[in-house]
């Protein structure tokens, strides 16, 4: 049966290669990424083998206890991103546990997060390979290690799957997810300084984590190679009571999860409320309008969007610190303009089976693209605004304000129109309804590039007038250029916007089935 189980999570990597050749090559691509990470984070491990023992020993540890904590945070906010061989599945199964739980537990190890950490770790043997004593500890803390990074995922993914069930706590942790992603770098840029100024008190930070579950399998190649054989053995009787502990817990926690598979069902509300519905114009683009609003506010995939654009401030007032200029501060809402006119290139992709709806009824596209950007721009204009007069209280030059105004203006209308006409003719592979948003599905990954590089290429050659304004009054440094661009660019935009509504109607009106049926392939 565990045979059988490896098996199954085999196939089950290898038939995701044979959905699509651009899904290949958008999976070789990724793969190559990953592989050239992994070189530089082995290599790296390798050259410590020069390094002092002291320092070796300090990032070892301290690394591998961020390895095994990584491994226990990611599935409480992605739990959603990898359901395969999931115990629910095998409700029905008469599979005994203990060799239910050493399938999975072993078939954990395939795929690239289980297959990477385990290579990563043992690259530590490199990093030991000094003396015999020290190569033999350094290879069984890595495989003690990778074991209790697997192993600890799994705990945690079964002691939380009634709460993961819930949509609600999937859709907050999905999007919650994004912020540190957002921030990387301000964060990083913090971790390093706290580094170098506690570069003293890592050493003896890591000689505590050496004694804990999280640090004690990485610290046992150190010790050997100090000679401290002792410690060694204490450590390692750590190491395999932390795993036999993590097993035993799991084996309860699946027992009972087999028995009480988590349920997500019906709501306990009650009907009878039209919402937003109630509330736009009882026509077809107002009820387009309502759902599609209603999306941006309870759908995660669109939600991260909102999370997102308030990031922006952060990110460009950390960059004017560390630099002493807030210059950057003023591209804040053409950015976020181009932001958010843009997500809704994929608006149909997002609908899936459900644009069937707008078919069946016999929305007009004229309606259906209307209402779609409207939903969109009833969002975007105030929090575009917002960040386009905001960032000049910072910077103090307010001679800016018409041109900056006009050029965000405008960059909102005409993405909107060009989105709606790119949405209607091209459909892009997004996590399906219910999913994380880190959720790939399989799908045409470099047409979708192509699309999205050259969609925002004439996005770019759209706003050539706006910009043109931008770079006169550049140089020219009088106000009358953004005064000319602040009738311009809402002007031309919304003209742009009308064309792009009409023009992606049409295009939904005479391949309507055609885009139903490429979403319904999609799931």
């Amino acid at each position: 049966m565990v045979a059988h189980l490896l098996s199954l999570k085999w196939r089950l990597l290898l038939n995701g290669f044979k959905r699509s050749p651009w899904q290949l090559v958008g999976m070789a691509l990724g793969l190559l990424y990953a592989l050239g990470v992994l070189s530089l984070l082995v290599g790296g491990l390798v050259a410590l083998r020069w390094a002092d023992a002291g320092i070796a020993h300090t990032v070892v540890v301290l690394g591998g206890a961020v390895t095994v904590l990584g491994w226990a945070i990611i599935p409480l906010v992605a739990s959603a991103a990898d359901m395969t061989l999931d115990p629910a599945r095998f409700t029905t199964f008469a599979i005994p546990p203990r060799q239910l739980l050493t399938g999975l537990a072993l078939a954990g190890f395939i795929g690239i997060p289980g297959l990477a950490t385990l290579i990563a770790a043992l690259g530590t043997v490199g990093t030991w390979w000094r003396s015999v004593p020290a190569v033999s500890g350094a290879l069984f803390g890595a495989v003690l290690g990778a074991v209790t990074c697997v192993v600890l995922s799994k705990v945690v993914t079964t002691a939380t799957a009634g709460l993961a069930s819930s949509r609600r706590f999937k859709d907050v942790s999905s999007i919650i997810v994004f912020i540190p992603l957002v921030l990387l770098g301000p964060i990083m840029a913090g971790v390093v300084d706290g580094v170098r100024g506690s570069a003293e008190y890592l050493p003896a930070l890591a000689r505590t984590v050496s004694w804990t579950p999280f640090g004690a399998p990485w610290s046992l190649g150190g010790d050997l190679a100090a000679g401290d054989v002792v410690a060694a053995a204490v450590k390692l009787l750590i190491s395999v009571a932390t795993i036999v502990v993590l097993l035993f817990s799991w084996h309860l926690l699946l027992q009972r999860a087999l028995v009480t598979p988590p349920y997500s069902g019906g709501s306990a509300k009650k009907g009878g409320k039209l919402g937003l519905f109630g509330l736009l114009p009882g026509t077809p683009t107002g009820a387009v309008a309502a759902r599609a609003l209603i999306y941006w506010f309870k759908d995660p995939r669109y939600a991260a969007s909102l999370v997102i654009v308030p990031m922006f401030p952060v990110l460009f007032f950390f960059a004017g610190s560390q630099s002493g200029s807030y210059g950057l501060l003023m591209i804040l809402g053409p950015l976020t303009a181009f932001t958010m006119a843009w997500s809704i290139c994929a608006d149909v992709s997002y609908d899936n089976t459900a644009f069937a709806l707008h078919l069946a009824a016999g929305v007009r596209g004229l309606d259906d693209r209307l209402g779609r950007a409207l939903a969109c721009l009833a969002i975007s204009l105030p929090v575009v605004l917002l960040f386009t007069v905001a960032p000049l209280f910072v910077t103090g030059d307010w001679h800016w304000l018409p041109n900056l105004l006009g050029l965000s203006l405008g960059t909102l209308f005409t993405g909107l129109g060009l989105a709606s006409v790119i949405s209607a003719r091209y459909n892009i592979a997004v996590p399906l309804p219910g999913d994380s948003p880190f959720k790939k599905p399989p799908g045409n990954v470099a047409q979708t590039l192509a699309v999205q590089a050259v969609g925002m290429g004439l996005l770019a050659l759209l706003l050539v007038p706006e910009l043109a304004l931008v770079a006169v009054q550049a140089f020219s440094g009088g106000p009358e250029a953004g005064w000319i661009n602040l009738a311009v660019g809402p002007l031309l935009g919304l003209v742009l916007f009308v064309l792009g509504v009409r023009l992606g109607g049409k295009w939904l009106d005479a391949r309507g089935p055609e885009m139903f049926a490429q979403l319904s392939v999609n799931r």
